[in-house]
């Protein structure tokens, strides 16, 4: 057992762990996580623009 057989070893390793974290990132039952977490940048100007139409305040 050489230098590169170890390198292969890691590289195969590494790129095991990488598909199983996507098919884990991307399953179905992840999706109301994404669908939340996507729509976290938007929960505050929504909140600030109801707010200034309740004042009657026009927002630019």
């Amino acid at each position: 057992m050489d230098l590169n057989d170890i390198r292969s070893g890691v590289t195969l390793v590494s790129l095991v762990l990488f598909v199983v974290l996507v098919l884990h990132t991307w399953s179905r039952r992840r999706r109301t996580d994404h669908q939340a977490a996507a729509a976290l940048p938007f929960e505050g100007d929504m909140a600030e623009t109801a707010a200034a139409a309740a004042q009657g305040e026009r927002r630019e």
